[in-house]
């Protein structure tokens, strides 16, 4: 039987160490308007004390790279959660990159063959890959393929819009990359 064709293998750590900052990313914003927006959802944002505990004593370093423009209105709503993230964990580092600079990337995170973002991957300490996230929390990417399925996926973004009011303190997204870096911290299976 023939092998599948395979992927390139990625050099992770040149990927990552290509990206910026949050502050850089967000100085280099295309949009002021947006640039204020990314920041008061940041600064909005309020961790639980049991995330902010688990990200402070993470016991080594997770390696982010986020997929991620200015533009978007998911990237708006879920960045500033990444970096709030960041801010409550020492060994939990990102790195923005856009879709364009590493196209061989975003290529391997398209969402059910479609372009979106954000999209974050998760890294382990030695830069080896061990989830994504995105562009939005798992019950909405759920809507939206089922309003793809019916062919309805007006009523579907309607719904994910629901979902987003509904989840003011981004709690859904807080969880699932909290999964993520609980992964990419594992030292057993």
């Amino acid at each position: 039987m023939p092998r599948p064709a395979a992927l390139p293998i990625l050099d992770w750590k040149s990927v990552f160490e290509s990206g910026l900052d949050y502050k850089a990313w967000l100085d280099a914003a295309e949009s002021a308007e947006q640039r204020d927006k990314l920041e008061a959802q940041r600064m909005a944002l309020m961790l639980e004390p049991a995330a902010a505990g688990f990200l402070a004593a993470l016991p080594r370093a997770v390696h982010v790279v986020a997929i991620a423009e200015d533009w978007c209105g998911d990237v708006v709503r879920h960045a500033p959660v990444l970096q709030r993230l960041a801010e409550a964990g020492p060994n939990l580092k990102v790195r923005y990159i856009s879709r364009q600079q590493h196209p061989e990337v975003f290529a391997r995170f398209l969402t059910n063959g479609g372009e979106a973002i954000p999209k974050f991957i998760f890294l382990s300490d030695r830069f080896v890959e061990c989830g994504h996230w995105g562009p939005m929390p798992e019950c909405c990417r759920e809507l939206i393929a089922r309003g793809k399925a019916c062919g309805d996926v007006a009523t579907a973004r309607k719904k994910v819009s629901a979902c987003y009011e509904q989840d003011t303190t981004r709690r859904r997204v807080v969880t699932e990359l909290l999964h993520l870096v609980d992964i990419a911290v594992s030292r057993e299976p």
